[in-house]
């Protein structure tokens, strides 16, 4: 990576913490690119120079976290080669660890202050992910509809998570990663 492209990154990231940080205080729509250039010691020409709007900017760190959300939710199909939900093992459930890394985020997208659409884009984010899961895995007998247990589920994983918020992430991964493991298992019973 050459020095400029490493400047690339830092600048994009300071972008990114800059929005994260107003995104708590207040919506989308009623943040400035001057506001976020100013919080993130960079100036506007830079910021016209990687971003259109901010809009643009936000899309671009929802991807980078629902691609993180990829890679953690696929972290455990890696060890095995047949899924067996009674087998998974909780050492290789990545998703709380993603969780974690994004907290900050995470906060903002369940508090009550932000828009819907936050959720929205979350829930998409795990609904395609879980669909192509479900699809690749042929998880589900005939008569149930794919985009509606695909719905379930990733309402129930956002519920888990949902509810970890509401105790302010207090209990660590690993124990998130147990009650997931446990209730996958009662699934199959």
């Amino acid at each position: 990576m050459s020095a400029n492209d490493l400047r690339v990154v830092k600048t994009k990231q300071a972008l990114h913490n800059a929005l994260l940080t107003l995104l708590s205080e207040k919506p989308l729509e009623n943040i400035t690119i001057a506001e976020i250039c100013r919080m993130a010691k960079v100036n506007r020409g830079t910021f016209y120079l990687h971003y259109e709007q901010k809009e643009g900017l936000f899309e671009e760190y929802f991807q980078e976290i629902m691609e993180d959300l990829n890679n953690s939710y696929e972290e455990p199909y890696r060890a095995v080669t047949t899924m067996d939900k009674n087998q998974i093992d909780p050492n290789t459930i990545r998703i709380f660890h993603h969780i974690e890394r994004f907290k900050m985020f995470y906060r903002i997208v369940f508090s009550r202050n932000v828009p819907l659409t936050y959720y929205y884009m979350l829930f998409d984010g795990i609904f395609t992910l879980l669909k192509r899961d479900i699809t690749i895995h042929n998880e589900i007998h005939d008569e149930i509809s794919i985009e509606y247990y695909s719905a379930y589920q990733a309402n129930a994983i956002i519920g888990l998570i949902i509810q970890w918020y509401r105790q302010d992430f207090e209990d660590s991964v690993d124990t998130l990663n147990k009650q997931l493991a446990a209730i996958l298992r009662i699934g199959e019973k």
